[in-house]
């Protein structure tokens, strides 16, 4: 007798540790979305610091805001030629 209840208690604990909440498949699922969000954080971090680079090299330097303006704004210097290449569509 206390063997069957022993028996149905193990597999009530089995059931919930591979069906219930917080199961393993929860466990594993949750893995794999904190493995996909740290690739993002990664990914963010180096998009960061690009930004900050640039945004240095707005502060200190006229070049960086020179070449923004050249390319951004379309700005030439006085007694500089500006030629537009088309291409034919």
């Amino acid at each position: 007798m206390i063997t069957a209840i022993l028996l149905v208690v193990l597999a009530g604990l089995q059931y919930h540790l591979w069906f219930g909440k917080n199961s393993i498949h929860d466990y594993s699922s949750m893995l794999q979305e904190v493995e996909h969000l740290q690739e993002s954080n990664a990914q963010l971090g180096q998009r960061n610091t690009v930004i900050q680079a640039d945004i240095n090299d707005l502060r200190t330097g006229l070049d960086a805001i020179e070449e923004h303006a050249r390319n951004e704004l379309g700005m030439i210097r006085e007694g500089e030629t500006f030629y537009r290449i088309v291409s034919q569509p």
